[in-house]
């Protein structure tokens, strides 16, 4: 039985790159990078070195990026921060969209209990905000617009520059949750007037548990972990050096690689939107067009998301049906109900995710077996009985 891994929005495989780049900072050069002594000091010229590594692959300084612990913790940090200086000076107003992810749609929660108002701009059925409705949003008093780079389910790409200028022109710092997107879109952080950036390792071929936070110069970050003075003292612990390490041997490639990984993920995701879609009653998610390389989302009516991973599994092919950190949930995906599938509807997801390591033979495999799952789950389904003999309508036609 031939294996497919479909499921890289989630995780990544690590990259041989970056395990080599490890691999001296846990054994030979294992000092503290806060140590005075020589042990010490080579560590820290190595973490000066990945910092400045991160920096070049993004367009910015070395100065304004802040390791952390993943995309989770880059998010809290940046929209906390944002708040404080905003409440400093009387603006407790935030604009975000309705499909973030929960990293920042749960710290926003948190800040409507002290007291913050928040604006979750609506999406279209292909998950695009547009600059005009952010414009529209700000208010006097708000301080953060929070826009996700790229969606972690439904892959769709938002104008970032443009929404970057908006946000520049009316003195409003820019948020992006660029998880998803950094190694797999370009990014100048300058260039597309982004204030503040997360990122995490392992989307892009990195170790897991490692991230970083770029927010530019002249904004003050505020510390969410407190004990030490590393990070120049705006995110304390001892750096996790080969991780760091890593993470920007995996960046550093990943970048180098964005057009031809695009130039052979580009047709394989396409031809796997085409053959799904002629899979009756089923609905591709998202834009066609402003996507993600690798991303194909689909809903289909008539089956539940959990039964068709379970037997996908069986057949040796890793899938997804929303995003990683709420797939063990039964409800259905905020972000399909945020581009309006209705709940029976939404339940029926399914992201395919693909990396440079998937082949077109991998596609082939996926196109011969899922269409065979869904067919077998219909045909069990009460749901999918009533539809054909019109009890119910099709949402999707």
């Amino acid at each position: 039985m031939r294996t497919v891994y479909a499921d890289n929005a989630a995780t990544t495989k690590m990259s041989r790159a970056a395990i080599d780049a490890m691999l001296p900072y846990m054994d030979e050069i294992y000092g503290n990078p806060s140590s005075l002594h020589s042990a010490g000091q080579k560590a820290a010229e190595a973490l000066t070195l990945a910092r400045e590594k991160v920096a070049a692959c993004l367009g910015c300084q070395p100065r304004e990026i802040i390791f952390t612990s993943g995309g989770s913790e880059a998010d809290n940090q940046a929209i906390m921060s944002a708040a404080a200086s905003g409440e400093r000076k009387g603006k407790k107003h935030i604009v975000s969209t309705a499909f973030e992810h929960h990293a920042v749609l749960h710290t926003l929660k948190a800040l409507e209990s002290r007291g913050f108002s928040v604006t979750l701009l609506d999406v279209h059925e292909n998950g695009i905000v547009t600059p005009e409705e952010v414009e529209a949003a700000i208010r006097p008093d708000t301080c953060l617009v929070s826009v996700m780079y790229a969606n972690n389910e439904i892959g769709t790409i938002q104008p970032i520059a443009e929404i970057g200028a908006v946000c520049r022109r009316m003195g409003v710092p820019f948020h992006t949750d660029a998880v998803q997107a950094v190694g797999h879109v370009k990014i100048n952080v300058k260039e597309q007037n982004i204030d503040m950036l997360s990122l995490s390792a392992h989307k892009f071929h990195g170790p897991k548990g490692i991230g970083a936070l770029y927010i530019r110069r002249g904004l003050v970050p505020v510390s969410i972990i407190y004990g030490g003075a590393q990070e120049r003292g705006k995110r304390a612990g001892t750096e996790n050096l080969p991780a760091i390490a890593g993470m920007a041997a995996a960046l550093e490639e990943a970048c180098a690689s964005i057009d031809r990984n695009a130039a052979k993920l580009i047709p394989l995701r396409d031809k796997l939107i085409r053959g799904l879609s002629a899979i009756p009653h089923s609905a591709v998610n998202g834009d066609l067009t402003h996507r993600l390389p690798g991303n194909v989302s689909f809903c289909f009516e008539g089956i539940e998301g959990e039964s068709l991973l379970l037997l996908l599994d069986a057949k040796g092919i890793c899938a997804s049906s929303g995003s990683a950190c709420t797939s063990g949930s039964l409800d259905p995906s905020h972000v399909l109900l945020a581009i309006g599938r209705p709940h029976e509807v939404a339940h029926g997801s399914l992201r395919l995710t693909l990396s440079d390591e998937n082949t077109e033979q991998d596609v082939d495999y996926m196109l011969e077996e899922i269409p065979k799952v869904i067919a077998y789950l219909r045909n069990m389904s009460p749901v999918w009985r009533d539809l054909q003999e019109g009890k119910r309508q099709y949402v999707i036609q």
